[in-house]
């Protein structure tokens, strides 16, 4: 895991001298140093056209060997790389056997040198087994290449200004370049009320992009731009229909079950690999205690676990659950305890860390946990994540599920479409401010009246009939303001729209013209995919575990293990009204009956009661203060009543206000200064 970097000035661009170019490198690497404590490198064409920077956090191959930037044995191709390749051993062998000469031990780095040389950038990806966000400068074809992995574990930004383009892991190290305009991008604030996050390409600032999952990108001198998608979470790629064509329902359980083990086993297996400590994070759900289960089958050694609870709110501690999955598996067990003065101690950082608001309140506790595994001497650790999307894991998409069958579609067959608008400007119109009972009817009116899907994504900060109350809508961007992102064949859909449930439509669209007849489970999948887990909960991993030099992995994102559980039909994911129902199956010798059969809880924090609090105070001060909320549109005198409710407890606005002080402090620390 590393931090990554680098400039392609285009040929029509006035000359500059190597060493300012060199200036601009070292000065993003300064930025990321938390990325990469162990090394950097810089590398510089003589001509001063094209550089490339690292920061390293040595976990495969430690040697000075191994550094970066990486080069072949003529120098026409150079790379910087942030991730790991889990399979480098086997591509390593394969290469060697095409005639290629490796001069590093055990590096994953120089398999990706020879592998874009023997396969190009396609054949290469297609190959990879990992996570991954690196850059390719290729002096023959005089071309750059980005690629960013299958499911977005790892970021890569962009952006071009005064003729150069420009790259790094982090906002930030782009940033440090005083050309960089640092403006707030109005479509992305609209989109991130809705969906926590500014969904890719767009980011934050204005003009500053991020590449998309399973994308690759080319960049030539002379300025040409071309993206596109090498991977997608659609279903049909995971189980040929003659595999279970004839089973009954025995076998067929039994096949699915057997599928998702032996995967699940392989991918934390793989991600063992690394030559410094790892552990795992374990709240004690299902999810973190089988990969401390099957961690502990491949390893003779104890499992390194890391918990953190909450001082001041016992409701969310799960510390009699992973305490008791640490003394079944006798580990090497270490918690620490957090709380609001804590919180308040950390807020700065929080805000420096995410560079782009991150409104997920999960990221507290994540540092905090992430700090212990530092200070306790775990570089890498593997996390739960993925694993609710594929089996689903949540009280929410049940009531979703239930939802479709008892009002969407009937609702849809039986009403005729206008008096299905009438009602949807009517229903905005009375929904309550809560996140609650008539908001959700009013919201699914609303949407069943334009025409926008009802699932947007699992989580929803503001719906559309509360965000309008908030901030008026942004004013339609014109067709060309991205049109060099358009150009370059990425997807803009809905972008544009002040209802962000255009930008899920699009998804949709692409799934149903792939798999006309996919069930609702599959579907909500399939949208996570796209948007909630490349860019919410990986980005909440990377950006806080990567401020404390520790390397994120995540087993259950294993695109093999993906792949066969997106073909895998609603049905048996959920059985008899049992959530999570085929993972249970496959990891039930594992994990103690209650483990197992115990009701989630979730990863979170008590915001709500903080809010109640000082930090409450803070927030409010930070949010009304903010010369964002005075310029961009917002009801002020709304936000300051969802304060004072909140505070007195006539209802919960705990989502809502922590968006917003997310945005405001976003705002004032890197917009404003």
């Amino acid at each position: 895991m590393c931090g990554i970097g680098g400039i392609l000035r285009f040929a029509d661009a006035a000359d500059r001298p190597s060493t300012e170019m060199r200036g601009r490198l070292e000065a993003m690497n300064t930025v990321m140093a938390h990325r990469g404590p162990d090394g950097e490198g810089v590398w510089v064409h003589e001509r001063g056209s094209v550089g490339l920077a690292h920061r390293r956090l040595a976990i495969v191959d430690l040697s000075a060997d191994a550094a970066q930037p990486m080069a072949d044995d003529t120098g026409a191709v150079r790379l910087t790389f942030n991730g790991e390749i889990y399979n480098h051993l086997d591509l390593r062998r394969e290469l060697q056997g095409a005639g290629h000469r490796f001069f590093t031990d055990h590096s994953d780095t120089e398999v990706l040198v020879h592998g874009y040389k023997e396969w190009g950038l396609e054949g290469l990806v297609g190959r990879l087994q990992g996570m991954f966000a690196f850059a390719i400068w290729d002096e023959n074809r005089q071309l750059l290449s980005l690629a960013r992995d299958r499911i977005g574990i790892k970021p890569l930004y962009f952006t071009t200004a005064s003729g150069a383009f420009r790259f790094a892991s982090e906002i930030k190290a782009l940033l440090s370049d005083p050309a960089i305009d640092r403006k707030v991008d109005p479509d992305a604030l609209n989109h991130y009320l809705s969906f926590m996050v500014a969904p890719a390409p767009l980011t934050m600032f204005e003009n500053i992009f991020k590449l998309p999952a399973a994308h690759i990108m080319e960049i030539g001198r002379d300025g040409r731009i071309e993206a596109r998608r090498y991977w997608d979470a659609l279903p049909g790629n995971g189980i040929a229909g003659s595999e279970t064509a004839g089973m009954n329902d025995r076998d067929r359980e039994a096949y699915y079950v057997d599928g998702i083990r032996r995967r699940l086993e392989a991918a934390i297996d793989k991600r063992m690999m690394s030559d410094v400590p790892f552990g795992v994070f374990l709240s004690g759900g299902i999810d973190s205690s089988a990969n401390v289960a099957l961690m502990s089958r491949l390893t003779d050694r104890p499992v390194e676990t890391l918990t953190v609870g909450f001082k001041d709110n016992d409701r969310l501690n799960e510390l009699e659950y992973a305490n008791q999955i640490a003394a079944e598996f006798k580990t090497n067990h270490h918690e620490v305890m957090i709380g609001e003065t804590d919180m308040l101690g950390y807020l700065e950082g929080l805000v420096h860390s995410q560079d782009e608001p991150i409104a997920d309140w999960v990221c507290v506790p994540l540092y905090f946990v992430s700090k212990l595994a530092r200070d306790s001497g775990v570089t890498v650790v593997q996390v739960g994540e993925g694993s609710d999307e594929q089996f689903c894991g949540y009280d929410s998409w049940m009531t979703y599920l239930r939802f479709f069958r008892s009002f969407w579609y009937p609702y849809h067959r039986l009403v005729p479409s206008g008096v299905r608008r009438l009602a949807g400007r009517l229903a905005a119109s009375w929904a309550p401010d809560k996140r609650a009972g008539g908001a959700q009817l009013a919201e699914a009116l609303s949407r069943a009246g334009t025409g926008t899907p009802l699932f947007m994504s699992g989580a929803n900060a503001f719906w559309n009939v509360h965000k309008s109350r908030y901030l008026e809508p942004p004013l339609p961007s014109p067709s060309s303001r991205w049109q060099a992102l358009a150009d370059a064949g990425l997807d803009l859909t809905g972008l544009a729209d002040s209802d962000s449930g255009a930008v899920t439509a699009g998804y949709f669209d692409t799934l149903w013209s792939s798999t006309p007849d996919v069930d609702r489970l599959t579907e909500m999948a399939y949208g996570e995919f796209r948007l909630r887990l490349p860019e919410l909960l990986l980005m909440r991993v990377d950006k806080i575990g990567m401020s404390t030099s520790i390397e994120g992995r995540v087993p259950f994102l294993d695109h093999e293990l993906v792949e066969f559980t997106q073909d895998i039909p609603q049905s048996w994911k959920v059985r008899g009204g049992t959530k999570k129902y085929l993972l249970k199956k496959a990891v039930g010798d594992l994990l103690p009956e209650n483990i197992i059969h115990r009701p989630k809880m979730g990863f979170a924090a008590p915001v709500a009661e903080w809010l109640r609090a000082d930090f409450g105070r803070t927030a409010q001060e930070t949010v009304l203060g903010s010369s964002l909320f005075e310029t961009a549109g917002f009801n002020k005198a709304h936000i300051a009543k969802m304060f004072r409710q909140h505070r007195e407890q006539r209802t919960d606005h705990a989502l809502h206000l922590w968006s917003l002080f997310n945005l405001a402090a976003w705002h004032d620390h890197w917009i404003t200064g």
